[in-house]
């Protein structure tokens, strides 16, 4: 059975004396804490320092990552490992070869899950290789599975389940149950790191107290937990007046943050619910909203809670099963039975319908909280290069709202961004590192760069870089939106680089300007020929966007490779996916 980590390592007690002494701590002391903590849990098993050194363990820590989450969670595991004494190494699935499949022994597996279940475009094809009928004998091998999703979707780590089932069918031998994390995954990671790691029973070289200690003092970053406080500078619409929907412009302030990024990466924001549905909620549930309820970060009140640390505006399967069995609800249980009918009966509903369509008796505030799942971040790609605007971050946002069941609908992160914020507000940031969507090394290859409404935030850090650089590749825009004359995002920055040789070429694509609705896939079609000439001179492709954005323009690029390359459908398909494989296709759909 998969894991699910739940059952917190320390007792409400002896988590919130740990809590308050960390609150006690400066960074400096609790970088000292955690090591002479890691040396103590180290001393026990590690060799002496004095005895000679024995050949490392190889250890191979292969990771899928889209957004990068699973990414810098390997290159923490191989840390760990690495100062314990194994010879580990992170290794990208996407540059990962069949060959070392035979010579790793030692595998730990981190993937996340994209979309509807499928593997991250770095994972596809070693997946193929594993769930095909040309899998390798792998027996002998012994491995460990850490899937990342996200408990809202149907298909809760499915590619991290499918990898864990690839690798026994094999015939390798799981040293660990696989553990699935949700969103609020870094307790679960570091739980599942130390636990795998402690099975080897092999001695490694140079494992001490003081690597264990070295490997827990990496520097203090700004995280989920602990985010900096960014100053909003300036919020400018970008849609004009009759436009159907709202699209903003944001400057945020890092300085003094010492965060560091590149052009592609991601800010998250942590979030607070809207009052009003906190409101609701309460009055709802007949409870007191000052109310003391412990968490896991602390005591707070009910109110506090429902408003920064958990999530009420999405339901989950886990939440939904919970629950049918504090409300005693037969109709729940018979709903979490059926896959399907739990899925949709979820969309659109959130915690406050739940407990309406399904009222629960004498639920306690604590009850109530333990239900929930921690609020999670929400992630905006970087709409600014770090060389243009040092210590800012340029976001582009779309305030989400919507009517449902007779309530408004509001996004957790939009409106606070667009709504509640304001002007010299504060907002808790982090980054998000996202080397999958980066530009090109050589600053002379072309890019081509296809984009929809917000998605085209990232291009603009992009054309900034590149200007910034003095790069010579050719750049080549795609976008698509409503209107052009109230939805043309940023109009005046691509035309200025249009005029001034920057952008070498702009195709737009606005949808409701003429009665035959027109987007992006179909402009990409109509120039297929010039396409697929910047294809074959070696041109990187980025799309951003809807995940059906993303369908539709991977289509219209094996149909335009087809039709200009003269090649079969599964000539073109093959031909695209070489184009991920060679790191020329990147994606980064929601």
């Amino acid at each position: 059975m998969p894991q699910r980590i739940s059952a917190p390592l320390l007792n409400e007690r002896q988590f919130q004396d740990l809590r308050r002494l960390a609150d006690a701590l400066n960074p400096e002391q609790l970088l000292w804490a955690s090591g002479y903590l890691a040396g103590l849990q180290g001393s026990t098993s590690a060799l002496p320092a004095t005895q000679p050194a024995t050949e490392s363990v190889r250890l191979a820590v292969l990771y899928g990552s889209q957004t990068g989450t699973a990414a810098a969670l390997a290159e923490r595991v191989a840390r760990r490992a690495s100062a314990l004494g194994f010879a580990a190494e992170a290794l990208d699935m996407r540059s990962y070869r069949r060959a070392r499949l035979r010579e790793d022994r030692n595998l730990l597996v981190v993937v996340s899950t994209q979309g509807d279940g499928e593997p991250p475009d770095s994972a596809q094809e070693l997946h193929a290789l594993l769930t095909g009928p040309r899998a390798p004998d792998l027996t002998g091998t012994r491995y460990a599975v850490l899937a990342l999703g996200d408990a809202s979707y149907p298909r809760f780590c499915q590619t991290g389940r499918e990898f864990d089932e690839a690798l026994v069918a094999a015939g390798a031998t799981r040293l660990a149950e696989r553990v699935d994390c949700d969103v609020d995954y870094e307790d679960d990671a570091q739980v599942w790191t130390e636990r795998v790691l402690g099975l080897f029973d092999e001695p490694r070289s140079g494992a001490s107290t003081v690597s264990a200690v070295s490997a827990a003092t990496e520097p203090v970053s700004w995280t989920r937990h602990r985010p900096f406080a960014a100053p909003l500078l300036e919020r400018l619409p970008l849609t004009a007046e009759g436009s159907t929907r709202r699209v903003w412009h944001l400057e945020l302030d890092l300085a003094g943050s010492g965060i560091d990024f590149a052009a592609g990466d991601c800010l998250s924001i942590v979030p607070s619910n809207p009052p009003e549905l906190v409101d609701s909620l309460v009055t709802r549930l007949g409870l007191n909203g000052d109310a003391t309820i412990a968490t896991r970060h602390g005591e707070c009140s009910l109110a506090e809670a429902l408003a920064s640390r958990y999530e009420i505006s999405r339901l989950t399967r886990p939440l939904v099963e919970r629950y049918a069995e504090l409300a005693d609800s037969d109709a729940l249980r018979g709903l979490a039975r059926d896959g399907e009918a739990l899925t949709a009966w979820m969309t659109g509903r959130d915690v406050l319908d739940l407990i309406h369509e399904h009222p629960a008796q004498d639920l306690s505030a604590q009850d109530f909280g333990d239900l929930l799942r921690v609020l999670p971040a929400r992630r905006y790609s970087i709409a600014s290069s770090p060389l243009a605007y040092p210590d800012e971050a340029h976001l582009t946002v779309a305030p989400v709202r919507w009517e449902s069941r007779g309530r408004v609908r509001l996004g957790v992160a939009s409106t606070l961004l667009v709504e509640r914020l304001a002007e010299g507000g504060e907002v808790p940031v982090f980054i998000e590192g996202h080397a999958a969507f980066r530009l090109p090394e050589d600053p002379a290859r072309p890019i081509i760069l296809i984009g929809a409404g917000t998605g085209v935030a990232p291009y603009r850090a992009f054309l900034q870089e590149r200007e910034a650089l003095g790069a010579q590749g050719r750049n080549w825009l795609f976008f698509g939106d409503r209107n052009r004359r109230t939805d043309f995002l940023y109009q005046r920055e691509w035309l200025h680089w249009l005029e001034g040789g920057l952008l070498t070429r702009l195709d737009v694509a606005f949808s409701r300007d003429q009665p035959r609705k027109v987007y992006v896939q179909d402009r990409l079609r109509e120039r297929g020929a010039e396409v697929y000439a910047w294809l074959e001179e070696g041109a990187a492709i980025y799309v951003c966007g809807s995940e059906r954005l993303g369908h539709d323009v991977h289509r219209a690029l094996i149909d335009l490779v087809g039709a200009a390359g003269g090649l079969t459908a599964e000539r073109a398909e093959g031909y695209v996916e070489d184009l991920k494989h060679t790191g020329r296709y990147h994606r980064d759909v929601y």
